[in-house]
């Protein structure tokens, strides 16, 4: 499988059709090796349109509401970014080419190690992997120009607002299936957070964010 012309597919006939149009967006998905972040026998199918298995319950965001997302946080080269659910590292590659550095937070143990020797061997030495439970960010490393997180979510803790920088972005999917919304949270100058509507977005949930369950009568 000629994989170079798989990635310019990937961005002419998944990723352009749906308004992306940010050219160092684009410049990194026709360069990161997305095959190499997917189990060997999945290779051929590392360029569907749809969110992959990688294993472990965990899934590849597919590329077209990646690259949304990514466009949604208008990320800078200066930037510092939080990759929540980094799964195997695509997503902090990619982050690693627009910003200054990454910070990919994972909480599989082996899906971290996955990232982390796949990060190291294609060079990609602005991305740290990192691991702990998804839902507590990482204060240490906080707080960060730039949030993403890699499935979507139920509910957002406060946690990541607090350790989002003054005059931060924070791009995530909330809710589930075809209800979610990709919304972008802004914190100004006096640390208050606002929100707004970016698109409509069903992809895989991250763990630790579900809602609590409630009794109705």
């Amino acid at each position: 499988m000629d994989f170079k012309d798989a990635r310019t597919k990937l961005v002419d006939n998944q990723i352009r059709t749906t308004d992306v149009s940010s050219h160092p967006i684009l410049t990194a998905f026709l360069t990161v090796p997305r095959e190499e972040f997917v189990p060997a026998a999945k290779r051929p199918l590392a360029y569907i349109d749809e969110d992959l298995a990688i294993g472990n319950g965990r899934y590849l965001m597919e590329a077209s509401p990646f690259a949304k997302l990514l466009q949604l946080a208008a990320i800078s080269e200066d930037d510092v970014v939080l990759d929540v659910g980094c799964g195997t590292g695509y997503g902090a590659a990619i982050l690693s080419m627009l910003s200054s550095a990454v910070v990919a937070l994972e909480e599989d143990e082996e899906l971290a190690a996955t990232a982390t020797d796949v990060l190291n061997r294609h060079d990609f030495v602005t991305c740290t992997v990192v691991t702990g439970p998804l839902n507590e960010g990482y204060k240490d490393e906080a707080p960060f120009d730039v949030i993403v997180f890699e499935g979507s979510i139920e509910t957002l803790p406060q946690t990541f607002l607090d350790q989002l920088k003054t005059g931060g972005r924070m791009v995530a999917v909330i809710g589930r299936g075809l209800s979610a919304q990709a919304r972008l949270f802004v914190k100004d100058d006096e640390g208050n957070v606002s929100d707004r509507f970016g698109f409509n977005c069903a992809i895989k949930p991250l763990p630790g964010f579900s809602k609590a369950a409630e009794f109705v009568f």
